[in-house]
Protein backbone atom coordinates (compact mmCIF):
# COMPACT_ATOMS: atom_id res chain seq x y z
CA UNK A 1 0.00 0.00 0.00
CA UNK A 2 1.42 3.36 -1.02
CA UNK A 3 2.18 5.89 1.68
CA UNK A 4 0.74 9.32 1.08
CA UNK A 5 2.68 12.54 1.52
CA UNK A 6 0.78 13.49 4.67
CA UNK A 7 1.41 10.09 6.23
CA UNK A 8 5.11 10.34 5.43
CA UNK A 9 5.27 13.80 6.94
CA UNK A 10 3.54 12.59 10.08
CA UNK A 11 5.99 9.71 10.34
CA UNK A 12 9.01 12.02 9.96
CA UNK A 13 7.59 14.37 12.61
CA UNK A 14 6.98 11.48 14.97
CA UNK A 15 10.49 10.11 14.50
CA UNK A 16 12.02 13.53 15.12
CA UNK A 17 10.26 14.04 18.46
CA UNK A 18 12.42 13.28 21.46
CA UNK A 19 11.57 10.12 23.34
CA UNK A 20 10.45 10.83 26.86
CA UNK A 21 11.37 8.21 29.37
CA UNK A 22 9.19 7.73 32.36
CA UNK A 23 11.08 8.30 35.54
CA UNK A 24 9.88 7.21 38.93
CA UNK A 25 9.77 9.97 41.47
CA UNK A 26 9.38 9.21 45.12
CA UNK A 27 6.64 11.38 46.57
CA UNK A 28 6.13 11.14 50.33
CA UNK A 29 2.64 12.61 49.97
CA UNK A 30 1.52 9.79 47.67
CA UNK A 31 2.88 7.16 50.04
CA UNK A 32 0.96 8.75 52.90
CA UNK A 33 -2.26 8.80 50.85
CA UNK A 34 -1.93 5.13 49.90
CA UNK A 35 -1.12 4.24 53.50
CA UNK A 36 -4.24 6.01 54.77
CA UNK A 37 -6.40 4.39 52.07
CA UNK A 38 -4.98 0.95 52.89
CA UNK A 39 -5.74 1.39 56.59
CA UNK A 40 -9.26 2.61 55.78
CA UNK A 41 -9.84 -0.38 53.48
CA UNK A 42 -8.65 -2.82 56.15
CA UNK A 43 -10.87 -1.21 58.77
CA UNK A 44 -13.82 -1.51 56.39
CA UNK A 45 -13.15 -5.13 55.44
CA UNK A 46 -12.32 -6.33 58.97
CA UNK A 47 -15.94 -6.51 60.30
CA UNK A 48 -17.04 -8.49 57.24
CA UNK A 49 -14.09 -10.88 57.52
CA UNK A 50 -14.65 -11.29 61.26
CA UNK A 51 -18.35 -12.02 60.70
CA UNK A 52 -17.57 -14.71 58.10
CA UNK A 53 -14.86 -16.35 60.21
CA UNK A 54 -17.09 -16.23 63.30
CA UNK A 55 -19.85 -17.98 61.37
CA UNK A 56 -17.48 -20.95 61.00
CA UNK A 57 -16.50 -21.05 64.68
CA UNK A 58 -18.33 -22.78 67.55
CA UNK A 59 -20.58 -20.42 69.49
CA UNK A 60 -18.63 -20.88 72.72
CA UNK A 61 -15.40 -19.83 70.99
CA UNK A 62 -17.05 -16.65 69.68
CA UNK A 63 -17.91 -15.64 73.25
CA UNK A 64 -14.63 -16.60 74.92
CA UNK A 65 -12.09 -15.74 72.20
CA UNK A 66 -13.76 -13.57 69.54
CA UNK A 67 -10.52 -12.55 67.79
CA UNK A 68 -8.74 -15.90 67.79
CA UNK A 69 -8.93 -18.40 64.94
CA UNK A 70 -8.40 -22.13 65.38
CA UNK A 71 -8.37 -23.80 61.96
CA UNK A 72 -9.22 -27.17 63.51
CA UNK A 73 -12.56 -25.92 64.85
CA UNK A 74 -13.79 -24.19 61.69
CA UNK A 75 -16.81 -25.87 60.11
CA UNK A 76 -20.19 -25.19 58.49
CA UNK A 77 -22.13 -26.60 61.43
CA UNK A 78 -23.67 -23.20 62.20
CA UNK A 79 -25.11 -23.02 58.69
CA UNK A 80 -26.66 -26.49 58.80
CA UNK A 81 -28.06 -25.82 62.28
CA UNK A 82 -29.45 -22.47 61.13
CA UNK A 83 -31.34 -23.90 58.14
CA UNK A 84 -32.74 -26.72 60.25
CA UNK A 85 -33.93 -24.32 62.99
CA UNK A 86 -35.12 -21.24 61.08
CA UNK A 87 -36.86 -21.05 57.65
CA UNK A 88 -34.51 -18.42 56.22
CA UNK A 89 -35.91 -18.98 52.73
CA UNK A 90 -39.20 -17.35 53.83
CA UNK A 91 -37.38 -14.11 54.65
CA UNK A 92 -35.52 -14.17 51.34
CA UNK A 93 -38.71 -14.98 49.44
CA UNK A 94 -40.69 -12.10 50.97
CA UNK A 95 -37.80 -9.66 50.53
CA UNK A 96 -37.31 -10.50 46.87
CA UNK A 97 -41.03 -10.32 46.16
CA UNK A 98 -41.01 -6.77 47.55
CA UNK A 99 -37.82 -6.04 45.59
CA UNK A 100 -39.27 -7.21 42.28
CA UNK A 101 -42.60 -5.38 42.63
CA UNK A 102 -41.55 -2.22 44.47
CA UNK A 103 -38.13 -1.92 42.86
CA UNK A 104 -39.53 -2.61 39.40
CA UNK A 105 -42.22 0.05 39.83
CA UNK A 106 -39.64 2.55 41.05
CA UNK A 107 -37.28 1.91 38.15
CA UNK A 108 -40.10 2.13 35.58
CA UNK A 109 -42.33 4.98 36.77
CA UNK A 110 -39.84 7.33 38.46
CA UNK A 111 -37.61 7.87 35.38
CA UNK A 112 -40.76 8.50 33.34
CA UNK A 113 -41.87 11.13 35.85
CA UNK A 114 -38.40 12.65 35.81
CA UNK A 115 -38.53 12.69 32.00
CA UNK A 116 -41.84 14.57 32.08
CA UNK A 117 -40.56 17.13 34.60
CA UNK A 118 -37.30 17.64 32.68
CA UNK A 119 -38.41 17.82 29.05
CA UNK A 120 -42.10 18.74 28.91
CA UNK A 121 -44.01 21.92 29.62
CA UNK A 122 -47.46 21.60 31.19
CA UNK A 123 -49.70 23.54 33.54
CA UNK A 124 -48.77 23.17 37.20
CA UNK A 125 -45.35 21.66 36.46
CA UNK A 126 -43.44 23.77 38.99
CA UNK A 127 -46.06 23.26 41.67
CA UNK A 128 -46.13 19.48 41.20
CA UNK A 129 -42.33 19.22 41.26
CA UNK A 130 -42.18 21.38 44.39
CA UNK A 131 -44.81 19.12 45.97
CA UNK A 132 -42.70 16.05 45.15
CA UNK A 133 -39.63 17.67 46.70
CA UNK A 134 -41.60 18.69 49.80
CA UNK A 135 -42.39 15.03 50.54
CA UNK A 136 -38.65 14.42 50.90
CA UNK A 137 -38.54 16.92 53.78
CA UNK A 138 -40.94 14.90 55.94
CA UNK A 139 -39.26 12.41 58.30
CA UNK A 140 -40.19 8.85 57.46
CA UNK A 141 -41.15 8.21 61.07
CA UNK A 142 -43.84 10.92 60.83
CA UNK A 143 -45.63 9.01 58.05
CA UNK A 144 -45.80 5.65 59.81
CA UNK A 145 -49.04 6.19 61.77
CA UNK A 146 -51.01 7.67 58.80
CA UNK A 147 -49.76 4.88 56.52
CA UNK A 148 -50.64 2.22 59.08
CA UNK A 149 -54.17 3.62 59.46
CA UNK A 150 -54.52 3.70 55.68
CA UNK A 151 -53.35 0.11 55.32
CA UNK A 152 -55.76 -0.92 58.08
CA UNK A 153 -58.68 0.78 56.31
CA UNK A 154 -57.78 -1.09 53.12
CA UNK A 155 -57.37 -4.35 55.07
CA UNK A 156 -53.80 -4.62 53.80
CA UNK A 157 -52.07 -5.17 57.15
CA UNK A 158 -49.81 -8.25 57.15
CA UNK A 159 -49.98 -8.60 53.38
CA UNK A 160 -47.78 -8.03 50.35
CA UNK A 161 -49.93 -5.07 49.35
CA UNK A 162 -49.15 -3.37 52.65
CA UNK A 163 -45.44 -4.09 52.30
CA UNK A 164 -45.21 -2.82 48.72
CA UNK A 165 -47.75 -0.02 48.24
CA UNK A 166 -46.18 2.80 50.33
CA UNK A 167 -42.88 2.59 48.43
CA UNK A 168 -44.04 2.11 44.84
CA UNK A 169 -43.06 5.67 43.86
CA UNK A 170 -40.00 7.31 45.40
CA UNK A 171 -39.66 11.10 45.48
CA UNK A 172 -35.86 10.95 45.55
CA UNK A 173 -35.83 8.70 42.48
CA UNK A 174 -38.00 11.22 40.60
CA UNK A 175 -35.69 14.07 41.62
CA UNK A 176 -32.56 12.06 40.76
CA UNK A 177 -33.73 11.07 37.29
CA UNK A 178 -35.09 14.54 36.56
CA UNK A 179 -31.67 16.06 37.24
CA UNK A 180 -29.96 13.48 35.03
CA UNK A 181 -32.41 13.77 32.14
CA UNK A 182 -32.18 17.57 32.21
CA UNK A 183 -28.60 17.25 30.90
CA UNK A 184 -29.73 15.39 27.76
CA UNK A 185 -29.45 17.85 24.81
CA UNK A 186 -32.83 19.03 23.55
CA UNK A 187 -31.47 18.95 19.99
CA UNK A 188 -31.40 15.14 20.07
CA UNK A 189 -35.03 14.97 21.11
CA UNK A 190 -36.05 17.57 18.54
CA UNK A 191 -34.31 15.61 15.77
CA UNK A 192 -36.06 12.42 16.87
CA UNK A 193 -39.37 14.26 16.96
CA UNK A 194 -38.86 15.49 13.40
CA UNK A 195 -38.21 11.90 12.32
CA UNK A 196 -41.62 10.94 13.72
CA UNK A 197 -40.54 9.41 17.02
CA UNK A 198 -43.19 9.36 19.76
CA UNK A 199 -42.50 10.86 23.21
CA UNK A 200 -42.10 7.40 24.73
CA UNK A 201 -39.92 6.38 21.78
CA UNK A 202 -37.63 9.34 22.44
CA UNK A 203 -37.43 8.32 26.08
CA UNK A 204 -36.71 4.66 25.33
CA UNK A 205 -34.33 5.10 22.39
CA UNK A 206 -32.45 8.26 23.36
CA UNK A 207 -32.85 9.13 27.03
CA UNK A 208 -32.47 5.66 28.57
CA UNK A 209 -29.23 4.74 26.70
CA UNK A 210 -27.67 8.08 27.68
CA UNK A 211 -28.46 7.69 31.38
CA UNK A 212 -27.64 4.02 31.89
CA UNK A 213 -24.93 4.75 34.51
CA UNK A 214 -27.39 6.92 36.46
CA UNK A 215 -30.04 4.20 36.24
CA UNK A 216 -27.53 1.63 37.47
CA UNK A 217 -26.71 3.83 40.45
CA UNK A 218 -30.43 4.31 41.12
CA UNK A 219 -30.98 0.54 40.89
CA UNK A 220 -28.30 -0.10 43.51
CA UNK A 221 -29.67 2.56 45.86
CA UNK A 222 -33.21 1.25 45.40
CA UNK A 223 -32.07 -2.31 46.06
CA UNK A 224 -30.23 -1.32 49.22
CA UNK A 225 -33.14 0.79 50.48
CA UNK A 226 -35.66 -2.04 50.06
CA UNK A 227 -33.33 -4.85 51.11
CA UNK A 228 -32.27 -3.11 54.34
CA UNK A 229 -35.69 -1.68 55.20
CA UNK A 230 -36.71 -2.68 58.71
CA UNK A 231 -39.04 -0.13 60.30
CA UNK A 232 -42.00 -0.42 57.94
CA UNK A 233 -41.90 -4.24 57.52
CA UNK A 234 -41.71 -4.81 61.28
CA UNK A 235 -44.77 -2.58 61.78
CA UNK A 236 -46.96 -3.80 58.92
CA UNK A 237 -46.30 -7.55 59.38
CA UNK A 238 -47.46 -9.65 62.30
CA UNK A 239 -47.10 -13.28 61.16
CA UNK A 240 -43.89 -15.22 60.65
CA UNK A 241 -44.90 -16.10 57.08
CA UNK A 242 -44.84 -12.41 56.04
CA UNK A 243 -41.56 -11.39 57.67
CA UNK A 244 -38.88 -9.92 55.44
CA UNK A 245 -35.25 -10.88 55.85
CA UNK A 246 -34.33 -7.94 58.10
CA UNK A 247 -37.27 -8.59 60.43
CA UNK A 248 -36.36 -12.25 60.60
CA UNK A 249 -32.75 -11.40 61.47
CA UNK A 250 -33.91 -9.16 64.32
CA UNK A 251 -35.97 -12.02 65.79
CA UNK A 252 -33.44 -14.71 65.01
CA UNK A 253 -32.37 -15.47 68.58
CA UNK A 254 -35.98 -15.89 69.68
CA UNK A 255 -36.81 -18.12 66.72
CA UNK A 256 -33.75 -20.29 67.36
CA UNK A 257 -34.73 -20.77 71.01
CA UNK A 258 -38.35 -21.51 70.08
CA UNK A 259 -37.42 -24.07 67.43
CA UNK A 260 -34.59 -25.65 69.45
CA UNK A 261 -35.39 -25.46 73.18
CA UNK A 262 -32.29 -25.56 75.34
CA UNK A 263 -30.06 -23.82 72.81
CA UNK A 264 -27.51 -21.76 74.67
CA UNK A 265 -26.77 -18.14 73.88
CA UNK A 266 -23.32 -19.09 72.62
CA UNK A 267 -24.72 -21.50 70.04
CA UNK A 268 -27.28 -18.91 68.96
CA UNK A 269 -24.50 -16.40 68.29
CA UNK A 270 -22.84 -18.81 65.88
CA UNK A 271 -26.07 -19.17 63.90
CA UNK A 272 -26.67 -15.42 64.01
CA UNK A 273 -23.25 -14.84 62.44
CA UNK A 274 -24.08 -17.43 59.77
CA UNK A 275 -27.41 -15.74 58.99
CA UNK A 276 -25.77 -12.30 58.82
CA UNK A 277 -23.15 -13.65 56.40
CA UNK A 278 -25.83 -15.12 54.14
CA UNK A 279 -27.79 -11.85 54.21
CA UNK A 280 -24.68 -9.87 53.21
CA UNK A 281 -23.85 -11.95 50.13
CA UNK A 282 -26.51 -10.51 47.75
CA UNK A 283 -25.46 -6.94 48.56
CA UNK A 284 -21.78 -7.67 47.95
CA UNK A 285 -22.49 -9.51 44.69
CA UNK A 286 -24.66 -6.67 43.37
CA UNK A 287 -22.17 -3.96 44.25
CA UNK A 288 -19.19 -5.86 42.83
CA UNK A 289 -21.10 -6.51 39.60
CA UNK A 290 -22.26 -2.91 39.17
CA UNK A 291 -19.57 -0.92 40.96
CA UNK A 292 -18.28 0.74 37.77
CA UNK A 293 -21.77 1.81 36.70
CA UNK A 294 -22.55 2.94 40.24
CA UNK A 295 -19.50 5.19 40.43
CA UNK A 296 -20.15 6.55 36.92
CA UNK A 297 -23.76 7.23 37.81
CA UNK A 298 -22.88 9.03 41.03
CA UNK A 299 -20.41 11.22 39.13
CA UNK A 300 -22.74 11.84 36.19
CA UNK A 301 -23.45 15.51 35.78
CA UNK A 302 -20.71 16.57 38.19
CA UNK A 303 -18.55 17.84 35.31
CA UNK A 304 -20.08 20.23 32.85
CA UNK A 305 -18.62 20.48 29.36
Amino acid sequence: MAITTSQAADQILTDSLPVRRRTFRFRPGSVLVYLVLTIAALLTIFPLAWMFVSSLKPGSEIATAPLSVDLHTLSFNNYTALFSAVPMWIGFQNTFIVLIIQGGATMFFCPLAGYAFAKFQFRGKKFLFAFVLSTMMLPAIAMIIPLLLEMGALNWVDSYQGLVAPGLVNAFAIFWTRQQIADVPNELLEAAKVDGCTPFGMYWRIVVPLMRPALAALAIMTFLGIYNDFVWPVIITSSDSMQTLQVMLSNLATQINNSSPGTTGHDAWGMIMAASTIATVPVLVLFIALQRQFISGMLAGSVKG
